[in-house]
């Protein structure tokens, strides 16, 4: 008797809480926009982008511009009582000197980027399908692939945004053809090479990015005493992960198909003079009743309320730039640049 009497009221204490007829509880619908995932989208896209991981992350923008100020007249420093030769007028050196220094702007200009995930609603019923494990790595890596095209080629890049690495530094003329030089090695460390255009426009190189095609190219060369040149092994115990170097600066290869060989075979540069920053207000939208059109071929792939379909779409927006400010090497923005290509041949 006692045992019923405390199942009755474990009954009436949970009336409260249970679902009422006809009400969707929260519990089969906070996969498909839940909030804690809006933070980890954020944080986790800079895993899927090569140019997050190398460049300079600025803090989130709150508006769609934000300026940089970007040093554009450096001062300069004078004796008061230089010699005779070193004098070129009739002024007194004696008294001291004026300089100037001066700034000019660059901006961050957010702009949007989409995708849209079609899912069967059949998927949507199975309440122990991990929905958001399966969707979430193919998400961050759409923004991440769609994000370093733009920056490095200009793939679908908005108008506003400045123009990408590698045309800039073609460009600019800081770009070596494979075999140039004469070999791998001389093309990217040699005197004239790679790595010394970019240091002679007052840049000191501090990453690369590689197609993957080079790795092996890379890791079939050899000193003279038999030992691999291009490669640096850090061991964490027995089975450390090896790690690429170049000039004792980090290689990344990226697998997301971001590089394309035709035009870069490896992207060297001083990856600080790059920002980004991207704009905390992601949006998520759950559509029912849409049609969903190839963009291209204008043919309908989803009709999502004939097809038993849902389609979650989101938007992030994010900003990129290369303030490119003025060194002491170079004083001519149109003569420097940040970034350097190995080209393969024949381009």
């Amino acid at each position: 008797m006692l045992r019923k009497l405390i199942k009755f009221l474990q009954f009436v204490l949970l009336l409260p809480v249970l679902p009422i007829l006809g009400i969707v509880p929260r519990s089969s619908a906070e996969a498909l926009m839940p909030e804690e995932y809006q933070k980890e989208i954020i944080e986790h896209v800079p895993e899927m982008s090569s140019i997050m991981k190398l460049g300079y992350k600025a803090p989130n923008m709150s508006r769609a511009q934000k300026r940089i100020p970007c040093l554009s007249v450096l001062p300069t420093a004078y004796f008061s009582n230089p010699g005779p030769t070193a004098r070129s007028d009739a002024s007194d050196y004696k008294h001291k000197r004026l300089t100037t220094m001066a700034w000019e702007n660059k901006y961050l200009d957010a702009e949007e980027l989409n995708v849209i995930v079609a899912i069967p609603e059949a998927v949507l019923d199975d309440s122990d399908y991990d929905l958001w494990a399966e969707i979430k790595p193919k998400l961050l890596e759409a923004y991440g692939i769609a994000f370093d095209q733009a920056v490095y080629y200009g793939v679908n890049a908005p108008a506003i945004w400045p123009d990408a690495i590698v045309p800039g530094a073609m460009a600019n003329g800081n770009y070596i053809t494979l075999g140039e030089k004469g070999d791998i090695y001389d093309d990217i460390l040699g005197d004239g090479g790679l790595i010394s255009l970019i240091e002679e426009d007052g840049f000191m190189v501090d990453g690369h990015v590689s197609a993957m095609g080079m790795r092996g190219k890379m890791r079939g060369l050899r000193d003279t005493a038999k030992q691999p040149i291009f490669k640096s092994v850090y061991k964490e115990g027995i089975q450390g992960a090896t790690r690429y170097e170049l000039d004792g600066e980090q290689m990344i290869f990226p697998t997301n198909g971001s590089i394309d060989p035709g035009q870069s075979l490896i992207i060297s540069g001083a990856w600080k003079q790059l920002m980004y920053a991207i704009r905390k207000d992601i949006t998520w939208k759950l559509l029912t009743e849409a049609v969903i059109q190839d963009p291209i071929t204008k043919e309908i792939v989803y009709n999502l309320a004939q097809q038993n379909m849902v389609a979650l779409r989101s938007s992030m927006r994010l900003a990129w730039q290369i303030p490119n400010p003025i060194n002491r090497l170079q004083t001519d923005e149109d003569e420097r640049y940040p970034f350097g290509v190995l080209a393969p041949a024949g381009s």
